[in-house]
């Protein structure tokens, strides 16, 4: 009886640890390295990148270069997409529709000289426009914002019109993703339905019979370095025939995934026009993974 007792007891000390190895088995087949998608990269002679891509249906998140992937760096215009649902929920905009003037200052990107709306704003990336609108929302409120949803390192600084640029906010791939799941599914913490609907109609880019892909560039500087974003997600579009006792009367599929991407290049580096190379790389990276044609 002893002995028995005895293997018993020794079978539950060991149990925990063996839950721990199911657990971290189970957790690793739910993330895949995709080492080959750094061919994508490496044909604009980029170093340092990742990539990451969250399979919705099948919970399998896809990366390449993971410890850049939960490495923070600054969002610079991504950052808007939280920017306009802060600006949305506080009524600072009534709706996307609210104009901002034009402070006549002339500024090197000729489309944010003129007055424009929210989701003008958006689709140009117009720093001023947001600029303003964190001014007009103010510090209190935004930190409250940026607390609530988690957002990177949650650190705003003195000034709350420039902390998305200056490298005093940091957000990693990892987290970028994160959050643009939740507004997909309406599940921002402190957000009406209304405005995440508005805020993912903003990022609409790419409207295709196969596929959409909404998203927001970044692109901003630190320490020498040239950092290049795009985070958003995609939505495959499938045609399906349903058996006409199905419960689901509608032929078309729509599968979604979450995705982030991030390089850097060297300060005043123009060898390629970067910003049009990160939305090739998307498409580089979604094309070999089957999520569009």
């Amino acid at each position: 009886m002893n002995h028995n007792r005895i293997a018993i007891q020794a079978t539950l000390r060991l149990l925990p640890a063996v839950l721990c190895l199911l657990l971290a088995s189970c957790t690793d087949s739910r993330i895949k390295e995709h080492k080959e998608w750094g061919k994508y990269f490496e044909a604009y002679g980029i170093r340092n990148g990742c990539f990451m891509l969250r399979d919705h249906t099948h919970e399998i998140i896809h990366y390449y270069n993971k410890d850049r992937c939960l490495e923070r760096f600054t969002p610079a215009s991504t950052f808007k997409i939280l920017n306009s649902l802060i600006a949305l929920e506080t009524s600072v905009a009534p709706d996307e529709q609210l104009v901002i003037p034009w402070d006549s200052v002339v500024r090197p990107v000729a489309a944010w000289n003129k007055d424009m709306n929210m989701r003008e704003a958006f689709a140009v990336s117009c720093v001023p426009y947001y600029q303003e609108l964190a001014r007009r929302i103010g510090a209190a409120r935004m930190k409250m914002y940026i607390d609530t949803v988690k957002y990177g390192n949650a650190v705003m600084g003195p000034h709350v019109d420039s902390f998305w640029l200056d490298n005093t906010l940091r957000i990693s791939a990892d987290e970028q993703v994160g959050l643009v799941k939740q507004l997909y599914f309406g599940e921002l913490k402190g957000f009406s339905e209304r405005s995440q609907r508005i805020v993912r109609s903003l990022m609409l880019r790419e409207d295709t019979p196969g596929y959409k892909i909404y998203y927001k560039t970044g692109w901003g500087m630190a320490e020498g370095r040239q950092i290049l974003w795009l985070v958003g997600f995609a939505e495959h579009i499938m045609e399906v025939h349903e058996h006409k006792e199905s419960m689901n009367k509608s032929n078309v599929r729509i599968i979604p995934y979450f995705f982030a991407l991030n390089f850097e290049v060297p300060e005043g580096d123009t060898s390629r026009n970067w910003g049009q190379a990160r939305v090739e790389l998307l498409h580089a990276v979604l094309k070999d993974f089957g999520v569009i044609r």
